[in-house]
């Protein structure tokens, strides 16, 4: 992070002349923790970003949602980043589809009906073929009434609003109509995000989020790499002024 510094240093020169230093950029070592865009929480153990959203959408247009924003819906390699998820607040006040203290979201699990003898028989499966992800969930509650026809039911993943609930991971897996309307959650890998909070591509350069505007780094693997910081003089002839936290080199000057 830049550190300002506006006092003057006096060193003695050639001839005893004083040679004056104004240093208002020094280099320090640069930690970065925003990876991922506003409204999404990062989860460092699969370097992923997850958001809910509140709009009420039938699984499939759930799908398209999800993938407009470069993710999918959710789904978990190990229990470890479930209960990442149960243990975040979501920000659910404004409307919510279910009880107040219980909320569900459709996730990217699919319930496939093998047989409808004394009681539904079947098997999860990952909504997406190929997916890396290995984790399924247990055998499901059964949401609402459906017809005869349908062999194919889609995952909702319940957790509660009470905090000592979600720390203990308390939850529920539901297979439920497809058509139904819910919250639900995406899942998309971390990215770069510069100081005025854009998602940038990978291999470009852009300015990280954080106290240093004349900090230029390439994109690698959703993180900042190969930073160079530039170094600014103060502004001439302005006795106080004040940085653009966003803009490198950009002064205010606050004489009067």
């Amino acid at each position: 992070h830049g550190k300002e510094n506006v006092d003057s240093r006096h060193n003695r020169g050639r001839g005893g002349e004083t040679t004056r230093f104004h240093t208002v950029n020094v280099a320090q070592p640069v930690r970065f923790s925003r990876k991922c865009p506003t409204g999404w929480h990062h989860y460092e153990g699969t370097a992923s970003c997850y958001r809910v959203y509140l709009n009420g959408e039938n699984y499939w247009d759930a799908v398209q949602t999800c993938q407009r924003v470069n993710g999918s819906l959710a789904t978990f390699t190990a229990d470890q980043e479930l209960r990442f998820i149960l243990a975040q607040e979501w920000d659910l006040e404004e409307k919510t589809f279910v009880r107040k203290d219980q909320r569900r979201f459709w996730v990217g699990y699919q319930y496939v009906i093998t047989s409808r003898n004394h009681s539904l028989e079947g098997h999860w499966e990952v909504a997406y073929k190929g997916s890396s992800e290995v984790f399924l969930p247990p055998d499901p509650i059964f949401g609402t009434a459906m017809s005869e026809n349908e062999n194919v039911l889609c995952a909702q993943l319940q957790c509660f609003h009470f905090p000592t609930l979600r720390h203990h991971g308390l939850h529920s897996w539901y297979a439920e109509n497809c058509y139904e309307k819910s919250s639900f959650l995406c899942k998309r890998s971390q990215t770069c995000v510069d100081i005025k909070d854009n998602i940038v591509d990978e291999g470009y350069y852009f300015t990280p989020k954080g106290n240093d505007p004349c900090l230029s780094c390439t994109c690698h693997n959703g993180e900042p790499e190969m930073c160079v910081a530039a170094l600014c003089e103060r502004p001439q002839g302005c006795q106080q002024y004040r940085k653009d936290p966003k803009e490198c080199c950009k002064f205010t000057c606050l004489d009067p």
